[in-house]
């Protein structure tokens, strides 16, 4: 059964621990390439890296390319309700509940594909 995770580390341990670690990176780079908006993790990045340069990737774009973050949220199917949900005021904190939740829905899609493919 799907559990959704409470926060980023615990979903990148349980990435690794099904061993789909992966598989999510690539579906990080599939979907922001969808997007047009280059990133491209190596497969061989640390779980703390990814979470940093994710983080730091969503802030940039908050800041600088607000509409093409709004492309993103889109494109990967973010929650608009769960995005509604957050405070904006600390453009830092905003960005890793951001990037959070982008991991989350990313997991999701690579759990789920898992499971009943």
């Amino acid at each position: 059964m799907y559990l959704a995770p409470i926060n980023a580390d615990s979903l990148l341990l349980e990435a690794e621990k099904e061993t789909l670690y992966l598989k999510l990176v690539e579906q990080l780079n599939k979907d922001f390439n969808l997007a047009n908006e280059a990133i491209d993790f190596p497969m061989s990045i640390s779980p703390n890296e990814l979470k940093l340069q994710l983080h730091e990737k969503i802030y940039r774009l908050i800041q600088y390319k607000f509409a093409e973050y709004l492309n993103l949220l889109y494109i990967i199917d973010v929650s608009e309700e769960e995005i509604k949900k957050l405070d904006g005021s600390d453009l830092v904190i905003l960005a890793e509940q951001v990037a959070f939740l982008i991991l989350k829905r990313e997991w999701q899609k690579v759990w789920f594909r898992n499971k009943y493919r």
